[in-house]
């Protein structure tokens, strides 16, 4: 399949460039705005510094159909208001491809970007909905939504019992507020369909006081535990595990566990710990690999190496190998200049690009605009993220019954 560079060449290693005259090309623009100072920034540094060096190696091979590309990052503090200053701003300047990286924002700005026909992406963030492209039409959450990771979840703990659910105990530990309730509708549907027991254990943010929780589940006894938390709260969860002797292989995280929380919890006492994902976790990526030999190891690099070595740095990479790939793929498509109905355009001709296997693979229409939904387990082993699965979305029938039914209200 035809890509973007020699990275993206990395990432069918994105390959393919288009030339074309530089003199008068003007940059297609990301407009990058994040929480850099406040709730996010567990993430956020890496993605954005991930986001940069993308850019700055797709400059350096010559750009998109020799047109140069440009990420703006600006600071919103996930405050809805500066985020939506942020859109306003950077729509003056050209700008009609956005990521926010945050709920509440991008819910702030979906309505505008919705009647000015630009491009919203929000992955792993915003309206699990917004997958239907029938209803959302300029927005993309490439990626899966927290109802498909939480199905692929159950999945898997149905691949552990053998295909047999009945006798089963879930425990779900979450964050009391939308992030962390949003999964329990499809839960409950799942329990109902597939006879297993679903426990509830709410936590109040942040996430520091967990011990009646895990005190309560060592009396209850589940099998697994998925937890929808962030950042610190992890190291909190593996704390109280130890304290009430619940072994670490039973806890499968959301996808917002990284290598600092590991490193926080202690490599080996981490061992067995599970995460849902659509990143390939570690550093063995082609595409990173690129990066640190043409950038870092030349003094280009857009941040601190140390970022690098996260997977929410490789979770940037992913998120903007698509954004990068749907402009090329535009402008070959279409030409140039880009615009946004040619790069949506763009995004809709995805089929199963997987930006040489950094992520899961992702297959946009104009109906599904989340690309399938596709996520693995991945093992903590002491040192590297070990994969237990293929990439599978399960329990299509059950999340597209939630999103249908959520988009309709949206619509109405």
């Amino acid at each position: 399949m035809k890509q973007l560079t020699k990275a993206l060449a990395v990432v069918s290693l994105v390959g393919g460039l288009i030339t074309g005259p530089q003199a008068s090309a003007e940059p297609f623009k990301v407009g990058v705005c994040y929480d850099l100072s406040k709730a996010y920034t567990f993430a956020t540094p890496q993605v954005s510094q991930a986001a940069m060096d993308l850019a700055k190696l797709i400059n350096m091979q010559g750009g998109i159909g020799g047109e140069p590309v440009e990420v703006i990052v600006r600071d919103h503090a996930n405050e809805p208001q500066r985020g939506i200053e942020c859109y306003t701003r950077l729509t003056r300047e050209g700008v009609f491809v956005f990521d926010t990286l945050s709920t509440p924002v991008s819910l702030a700005i979906l309505p505008r970007a919705m009647q000015d026909e630009r491009i919203l992406m929000q992955s792993l963030v915003g309206r699990g909905d917004a997958v239907d492209g029938t209803v959302f039409e300029w927005v993309y959450p490439a990626g899966p939504t927290y109802w498909g990771q939480a199905a692929n979840n159950i999945a898997y703990i149905k691949q552990v019992h053998d295909g047999d659910l009945s006798d089963v105990k879930v425990g779900y530990i979450y964050f009391d507020y939308p992030f962390g309730q949003e999964p329990i509708e499809i839960l409950q549907k799942l329990s109902e369909q597939e006879g297993f027991e679903l426990l509830l254990y709410p936590v109040p943010l942040p996430g520091s006081d967990q011990s009646g929780a895990w005190s309560k589940m060592r009396r209850d006894k589940p099998d697994h535990v998925i937890s929808w938390m962030l950042g610190g709260a992890h190291v909190v969860a593996s704390k109280e595990m130890q304290r009430n002797r619940i072994p670490m292989e039973k806890y499968i995280s959301v996808n917002w566990l990284n290598e600092v929380d590991i490193a926080n919890i202690g490599a080996e006492a981490a061992a067995g710990l599970k995460r849902g994902t659509n990143v390939v976790g570690g550093q063995d990526i082609a595409l990173r690999t690129e990066i640190i030999s043409e950038l870092y190891d030349n003094g280009e690099g857009s941040g601190p190496l140390v970022n690098t070595q996260d997977v929410y740095y490789n979770t940037g990479l992913a998120m903007y190998s698509i954004i990068f790939e749907a402009a090329r793929r535009a402008a070959e498509s279409e030409g140039l200049p880009i615009t946004a109905q040619s790069y949506k355009s763009g995004l809709e001709s995805l089929e199963n690009y997987d930006a040489n296997g950094l992520m899961a693979p992702i297959t946009v229409t104009a109906e599904d605009h989340g690309g399938g939904g596709k996520t693995r387990i991945e093992m903590w082993d002491g040192e590297t993220w070990v994969p237990q699965t293929d990439w599978i979305a399960e329990y299509s029938d059950v999340v597209w019954e939630v999103v249908k039914e959520s988009s309709s209200k949206y619509k109405e």
